[in-house]
């Protein structure tokens, strides 16, 4: 960390809670160990809230009733102290269902703390931005961001959403492709799983894919932030901004071939809060290596005014030439 920020620093909060236990598969990499791990990174003296369950209703702003029942329904069929498996990546238990209403309760929560005022952080599980709304898949039952984002609109008229994921979130671009309500912006390593999120899928004009070379690390990253994700952002003058804060592009994550180091997810934070209208509201996706925690602090620093230098030298030439294009689709957005 290289200092604080001259800009006035605003409160955060984190929304979490013991509530996601029962939605465990110990030997799956998306377990309710990493959550206890990344939990580690949160300072002591964070102000945490504890959230409420979404509403059936709530999910039925993104999911297809049948989708929904169907999720319910293979919970309750499941042996107890069981993992029941959706498809060969994605688990649930008995008490998934109930976790997975905790998980986009708490995302509801977090996107109105940023709405009063302040940021915030839920560090929630399971994932979201995998969720279709007639599918699960990826580690994810149901879309936690968009269903907190759908929620909002009733309230406000824009929304932008900036995922950091490594893996692209097929979901949630899916729920809003056609959207003029909606900005959605995703930084990922190209090519791996859910094989989407190419820089010609762009919808009705409201979606920017930035997908990066393995190996890409902060530079890289704080490139695609600075000459596409910002200036789009300015440019659609959003009443709230969102993050699907997966950190699984960290070095040491088992499921990317990224090189971020912890503190590079503290650039992307204090560059958002140094250039966003409002509080943020960040919704825990991926994360699954050592260092996860380390970056759970740095997020945190930075929400705290920290600020941090990005990693990793100079931006490869092949993001330089990405980042060239895009801006040249963010300069034709929809205004």
């Amino acid at each position: 960390m290289i200092g604080a920020s001259n800009l006035r620093v605003m409160p955060y909060s984190i929304v979490t809670g013991d509530l996601f236990r029962a939605h465990d598969d110990p030997g799956h990499p998306e377990s309710q160990g990493r959550l206890d791990a990344a939990l580690l990174g949160v300072p002591a003296d964070a102000r945490r809230i504890t959230p409420k369950q979404a509403t059936l209703a709530d999910l039925a702003l993104v999911h297809t009733h049948r989708h929904i029942e169907a999720v319910r329904s293979f919970c309750r069929e499941c042996p107890p102290r069981r993992a029941c498996y959706i498809d060969p990546d994605t688990y649930v238990t008995q008490g998934s269902f109930d976790s997975a209403l905790y998980a986009a309760g708490g995302a509801i929560l977090t996107v109105n703390r940023a709405l009063d005022g302040e940021h915030s952080f839920a560090l929630v599980r399971p994932p979201g931005h995998h969720a279709e709304p007639n599918r699960a898949m990826g580690f994810c039952l149901f879309n936690n961001v968009a269903v907190a984002v759908e929620r909002a609109l009733r309230e406000i008229d824009r929304v932008a959403i900036l995922d950091w994921d490594v893996h692209h979130g097929n979901g949630t671009q899916a729920v809003f492709y056609t959207s003029g309500q909606v900005l959605y912006c995703s930084v990922h390593q190209a090519g791996i799983f859910p094989g989407t999120g190419w820089p010609d899928e762009q919808g009705a004009g409201h979606i920017i894919n930035a997908p990066l070379e393995p190996g890409s690390t902060g530079a890289d990253y704080a490139l695609v932030f600075r000459k596409v994700f910002i200036p789009a952002l300015e440019r659609f003058e959003p009443d709230l901004v969102v993050v699907s804060a997966g950190q699984d592009a960290l070095f040491d994550d088992p499921l990317g071939s990224m090189r971020l180091r912890p503190e590079d997810f503290g650039v992307l934070v204090g560059m958002l809060v140094d250039q966003s209208p409002t509080p943020l509201a960040l919704v825990l996706e991926g994360g699954y290596g050592r260092s996860h925690p380390e970056a759970i602090g740095a997020i945190c620093a930075a929400l705290d005014g920290g600020r941090f230098t990005p990693t990793g030298g100079e931006p490869k030439a092949s993001t330089r030439r990405l980042a060239d294009a895009l801006g040249g689709i963010e300069r034709t957005l929809p205004a």
